[in-house]
């Protein structure tokens, strides 16, 4: 018997979420494979507090996630089919490009070199979205982005709880309330499907190091900015707060 377009188009999906799924989930970030193994040892004290591995890490983890998710945010907001995946593609690039703004100024604070370009797998991440196109081109984009930022909200919680440097405090901050927005805006499609969803949360393939690690910037070359389109600068991002309980029956 054949495979219906629609059992395709499932398969399909869930194939390549599991080919990409892992770019945010094992992210060997730039520099971290020439150091100790260890994500507490301090490796600089700031006038901002120490500094440890796992909070160098993660200011580059924040910024390589936006050089790939904020490129598939403006795919979104050109090629969604619905006005809400075109809104979760305004949200992506927003909400990315001001996550940026504070990765950069953090690195300059902190002496931490930041990534220019995403990942090969992140790259492999935004290819395989780019080419489809219609209503599959939703449920890639919804389905992928729904599952890293899952899977991030633990790191970020982590880190929020440990470091003791208060720039990255900021950062986690900011970075917790970009993500629950952004998963958010993605539910709002109504594409997420949430039992594949949760597999890819908690089963994520592991990746080989070279392709989960940015490339190292090139000496001398500027410094890539993830720019936010006019019109789009006063964009509200804010996770809504509980809903309002309905009012007793009387």
């Amino acid at each position: 018997m054949g495979m219906s377009r629609a059992k395709a188009g499932s398969v399909f999906t869930v194939g390549a979420l599991g080919l990409t799924i892992a770019a945010l989930t094992y992210p060997a970030m730039l520099g971290v494979e020439n150091t100790a193994t260890s994500p507490d040892r301090i490796i600089a004290n700031t006038f901002y507090g120490p500094l440890t591995e796992a909070d160098r890490d993660f200011v580059a983890k924040v910024r390589a996630a936006g050089l790939w998710e904020h490129p598939l945010g403006l795919l979104a907001m050109k090629r969604g089919t619905s006005p809400e995946m075109k809104e979760a593609g305004e949200h992506l690039v927003v909400g990315h490009g001001r996550l940026d703004i504070t990765c950069r100024k953090i690195a300059q604070e902190l002496n931490i070199t930041l990534p220019n370009q995403a990942s090969p797998q992140q790259q492999q991440f935004v290819a395989t979205v780019d080419g489809s196109t219609g209503k599959e081109f939703d449920s890639l984009a919804a389905n992928i982005m729904r599952v890293t930022h899952g899977q991030i909200f633990p790191v970020i919680a982590k880190i929020r709880a440990n470091t003791r440097n208060t720039l990255v405090r900021q950062l986690a901050d900011q970075a917790n309330d970009t993500v629950l927005d952004h998963i958010t805006v993605l539910e709002k499609t109504g594409l997420v499907n949430h039992e594949q969803v949760n597999l890819q949360q908690t089963s994520p393939p592991k990746m080989p190091k070279e392709q989960t690690t940015p490339p190292p910037p090139q000496p001398g070359s500027p410094i890539l900015t993830l720019d936010i389109p006019k019109g789009l600068e006063d964009l509200q991002t804010n996770a809504p707060s509980a809903p309002t309980p309905p009012p007793a029956a009387g």
